[in-house]
């Protein structure tokens, strides 16, 4: 069998330590499903109130 390293006094196979760095980095980048999620809404900048209403109701009504 090939070499091993040896990690607190323990022989560690390198495939053990290639499976841990690819389960690392996966857990980091991998998007996280217990996350709140982000309501994506946009902005509406109105010059009145009664803009931002009908800009609303529009919206509301083809979404």
């Amino acid at each position: 069998m090939a070499g091993a390293y040896t990690i607190l006094g323990k022989a560690v196979p390198p495939h053990h330590l290639a499976i841990a760095t690819i389960a690392s980095v996966v857990a980091l980048v991998a998007p996280k499903p217990w996350t709140p999620k982000v309501k994506l809404e946009p902005k509406i900048e109105s010059s009145s109130p009664e803009e931002a209403q009908f800009v609303k109701e529009y919206l509301e009504k083809h979404n």
